[in-house]
């Protein structure tokens, strides 16, 4: 084994980028980007402002100066503000992270402002964009951030700063007009609908009326205002539409909200008021509707495009997406009340599927499509905006009715229900989704909008003229990743498999994939590794070489990479190859694009689509391994559990010397058995390296032993009354959980047994969120004794005293820590580590972990909990670890620490971590000197990949 270097020998993560020149410029550019968020950069635009009248058009911008009046070399500035005080806020933030990932450029620089909870403005850094929520930065803003005294102060700064804003605030204060209002006030051009229009269409029950008056048909509904609705008029409704007042199935939700956030299911008047009242009583909103459940309907989203000019709206609804909730059989916890609530749109799990195009029949796509279109018009909206709604195939429940209604068909009813002025804008949203259908990159249509937005304001109008300002996408080498291109280095990103963590690795490999397309010497080809025969199944042990060697893999264009779960992606792979549903989406997507293109032809900015309607390819992992050693490439592996972390995969790239991202096959067999990573470090206790005591039990002896007897065992071995059970070699993020009796280890067997895909929160006997659990069932579970670890209380996501602190008492000494290292085998250098606070029980859910805008690391620990001293003890230890497993490329260690000595409690080692938007990867990578953006940290990881000695 590999002994540790010295903390100074150690390479830094900045040397492996200063050897590569194409990432010293990326550094600079995004160093130079950064200036503008310093306070004298600040002081700088402001003077600029008065020299700008002086000296005929000149704008200060770093160290250059640019000629406001010409064309040539122009920067467009724009300044992204994300946040606000609703609680989308943290979907907000990842939002403004996709945006800034696709719209920077050399031509187009993004400056970041950020909103809290408080409504105080912040100019922020590109960085704290990356953080996985606004807890992750909100209590640390006034050392971090250049606060504004008033939001008339934000506004007077942007007015001198930036060319246009583009919001990104999702929900109260940014889709209700209200940032509009203030922006209009100052004369500062922004991007999107007014405020006045922003107002009317944001409140869903005045957007209901005015629909009603342009002939669409709506759903019944009941306004609820105050505490003190009047229960008797309420009956009254549900009497009149056939509702019984004692048990009729209504939804209820937020008047003036997102489309997700507080929306719930009632039964009756009784229980209607009491939801209606908790929304009130939350702060979600003080008016509520009341509206009939739509049984039996089909849930749809539309993304609205204008490619009108600057006085003539000219909408385009792009290829609409059906929701459909799914459940899978009886091992899925079927709810009575299932919605499209926030955790479905924003999980990725198998509890809802996107299809798009819709599996409508054609007139109702058609419909749907204009429908939008018309609204979009009406309503006086502006560049872009999604609109929900449902098709009712045979309409059980009496709708609105007019004399002329839109909506109606042989087919069934079309109602259109949602109107979202800023849709979420996620890296795999109905945006871009539905964009990249009809041929828009993520930059193309970002830029699309922006340019489009730029045409209503007179002095932005050579901005909006100028041409090839977007950049054409490599769509065609993108989709032919076999094609051999002079000069360009072969990469595929392979994710997805078969384990329970498959969605989260369709996160990770979609992520490594976009930052990487960004680089102009990278062929980058997204693949798909499915699970055995196209279905979920066991992962690779106990398989035979040859079963092993016959996977599927598929290669993927771009479109079909954007989709919610790796059964989506299957799907629409198998789609897209089936001769007629092929022939209907691409007659349907012609059909949109010359919509656009007949609005888009005048416009110069616009320089064309940029990605091709190619087909998927389907090889066995053989052929797949064969072709990209052909091609030279790398294989950058973002498969998480099974054969892409047990050493299976890398086994079979390293026999064909196909170089790969990552630790090699030895050291990820040894790391994805907990067991043997613990004995693998053992002898470390004398250098400050602490393992944990584990208790290994075969699934199948839990079930046939008596419970308590089993109980009392574990307990006893373990020297503790409460113990954490685990799969033994899975990742860590599904079937992990604290048992406090035997009752709940009942609760878990059978959940086991009964092939259950979750634990519902609090079912067992401590408070716990959402347990996603292993499918299928590990074969052995680990029991361990649970540390426990002191409480940090970080301020909610809502308005509050003290959202500018963190509570920590400090009584154990003991924190929870996840880090990463990188670097080459034996010198491998530890990332800063991240504090991870728990929010909704003693174990981080799968939503905590993965899913942007939740969950909460304090990236480094702050000094009031760890010592600068302790802390790179902490990290000297880390690095120990990683070099006594031959660890190299990168990995990540979960452990506990001792914050006064530094000592380090292992827990356990990710070989393939989690690379979402909102990894804390990403955030300790931007913790480094010089910070390293995510498209930088990617490229170095697959730089190491090529220096690897096999």
């Amino acid at each position: 084994m590999a002994t540790s270097p010295s903390i100074a020998g150690t390479s830094s993560i900045s040397t492996l980028l200063r050897r590569n020149s194409i990432l010293r410029l990326a550094a600079a550019r995004v160093e130079r980007v950064e200036l503008n968020h310093s306070l004298s950069t600040c002081r700088a635009i402001r003077s600029s402002a008065v020299a700008r009248a002086s000296t005929g058009g000149l704008v200060v911008v770093g160290d250059g100066v640019v000629e406001k009046g010409r064309d040539k070399g122009r920067i467009l500035k724009v300044g992204l503000i994300c946040g606000g005080p609703s609680a989308e806020r943290g979907i907000s933030l990842n939002s403004a992270r996709s945006v800034l990932d696709h719209l920077q450029g050399d031509d187009l620089q993004v400056s970041c402002y950020y909103i809290d909870c408080n409504l105080n403005a912040h100019a922020i850094s590109s960085a704290q964009v990356y953080s996985n929520t606004p807890a992750d930065f909100d209590f640390k803003l006034e050392s971090l951030a250049q606060s504004f005294p008033t939001l008339a102060d934000l506004a007077k700064h942007l007015a001198a700063a930036v060319d246009i804003v583009f919001p990104v605030i999702h929900g109260r204060f940014g889709e209700d007009g209200g940032i509009q209002e203030l922006l209009e006030k100052y004369n500062v051009p922004f991007v999107g609908t007014g405020s006045s229009e922003c107002c009317q269409a944001f409140d869903k029950y005045k957007a209901s009326s005015e629909l009603r008056k342009h002939g669409f048909v709506t759903v019944p509904s009941f306004l609820v205002e105050g505490y003190e609705t009047d229960r008797s008029e309420l009956s009254e409704w549900f009497k009149k539409h056939q509702l019984d007042p004692d048990v009729g199935k209504v939804v209820v939700k937020p008047t003036r909200g997102g489309s997700s956030i507080g929306v719930t299911v009632a039964y009756g008047v009784t229980d209607s008021l009491v939801k209606a009242n908790e929304i009130m009583s939350e702060g979600i909103d003080d008016k509520v509707l009341v509206e009939i459940f739509l049984e039996g309907g089909k849930e749809f989203t539309a993304i609205v495009l204008d490619v009108g000019s600057s006085s003539d709206s000219c909408p385009v609804a792009l290829l609409p997406t059906e929701v459909e909730l799914q459940f899978l059989g009886a091992n899925d916890l079927k709810e009575n009340d299932a919605i499209f609530n926030y955790r479905r749109k924003y999980l990725p799990t198998q509890q809802v599927a996107y299809h798009t195009p819709p599996r409508f029949p054609l007139d109702v796509i058609e419909n749907i499509r204009k429908g939008a279109s018309v609204l979009f018009q009406q309503l006086g909206l502006q560049d872009f905006a999604r609109i929900d709604g449902w098709f009712l195939p045979d309409s059980g429940c009496k709708l609105s009715s007019s004399e002329s209604e839109f909506g109606r068909s042989e087919s069934g009813t079309i109602i259109f229900t949602d109107i979202n002025m800023i849709s979420g804008m996620e890296q795999t949203s109905f945006l871009f989704q539905q964009a990249s259908k009809v041929g828009f990159s993520h930059t193309n249509i970002l830029r699309s909008i922006v340019h489009h937005a730029c045409l209503r304001f007179p002095n932005l109008a050579s901005a909006s003229s100028l041409s090839g300002q977007i950049p054409r996408s490599k769509s065609a080498e993108i989709n032919k990743p076999f094609t051999h291109h002079e000069g360009d280095r072969k990469v595929f990103v392979i994710f997805g498999g078969d384990t329970s963590e498959r969605q989260v690795s369709l996160m990770s490999g979609t992520n490594v994939w976009l930052n990487l397309l960004g680089f102009s010497d990278l062929e980058v080809t997204p693949c798909l590794l499915s699970s055995i025969n196209d279905s979920a199944s066991s992962g690779s042990m106990g398989m035979k070489v040859d079963d092993v060697w016959n996977r599927t893999v598929w290669s993927l264009p771009y479109s079909l990479v954007l989709r919610h779960t790796t059964e989506e992606v299957l799907e629409a792979c198998t789609e897209a190859i089936e001769p007629n549903r092929a022939a209907l989406t691409s007659d349907l997507r012609k059909k949109v694009m010359n919509d656009l293109t007949e609005g888009l032809k005048d416009h110069n900015w616009f320089t064309g689509f940029d990605i091709a309607d190619e087909l998927p390819k389907k090889y066995s992992l053989r052929q797949w391994i064969k072709l990209v050693k052909e091609s030279n490439g790398t294989v950058f592996i973002a498969v998480h559990g099974g054969i892409g972390e047990d050493g299976t995969l890398q086994s079979l790239l390293e026999a064909e010397g196909v170089p790969h991202t990552g630790p090699g096959a030895l050291a990820s067999k040894i790391c994805m058995d907990k067991v043997a990573t613990s004995v693998a470090v053992t002898h470390l206790a004398s250098s400050g390296v602490l393992t944990i005591n584990k208790e290994v039990r075969r699934k199948d002896d839990l079930s046939n032993k008596p419970i308590n007897d089993i109980w009392h065992d574990l307990t006893e071995n373990l020297q503790s009354e409460t113990l954490c059970i685990k799969p033994a070699k899975d990742g860590c993020s599904t079937g992990v959980a604290r048992l406090c009796c035997s009752n709940d280890l009942v609760i878990y067997i059978k959940a086991l047994e009964e092939c259950l895909l979750r634990i519902p929160p609090n079912s067992l006997s401590k408070a716990h969120g959402m347990i996603e659990m292993p499918n299928p069932p590990p074969e052995h579970l680990i029991f361990e004794p649970f540390i426990e670890t002191d409480e940090i209380i970080v301020p909610s996501k809502t308005k509050n005293e003290m959202s500018h602190g963190f509570m920590w008492k400090g009584k154990s000494r003991w924190v929870e820590i996840t880090v990463g290292v990188i670097g080459k085998r034996g010198a491998m250098h530890s990332l800063s580590p991240s504090v991870t606070v728990k929010e909704s029980g003693d174990i981080l859910s799968l939503e905590e972990k993965f899913q942007g805008g939740t969950g909460i690391n304090l990236t480094p620990p702050p000094l009031s909990i760890m010592s600068e001293k302790a802390l790179q003890r902490c990290k000297h230890h880390i690095e120990l670890i990683a070099n006594t497993l031959q660890l190299e490329g990168f990995s990540r260690i979960d452990a506990f620490v001792n914050v006064d000595n530094g000592e380090v409690l292992i827990i356990e080692v990710n070989t393939v971590p989690g690379m979402t938007p909102s990894t804390v990867l990403v955030h300790q990578a931007l913790a480094e000197q010089p910070p390293l953006y995510p498209h930088q940290f990617f490229r170095a990881l697959l730089d190491l990949a090529s220096e690897r000695s096999m």
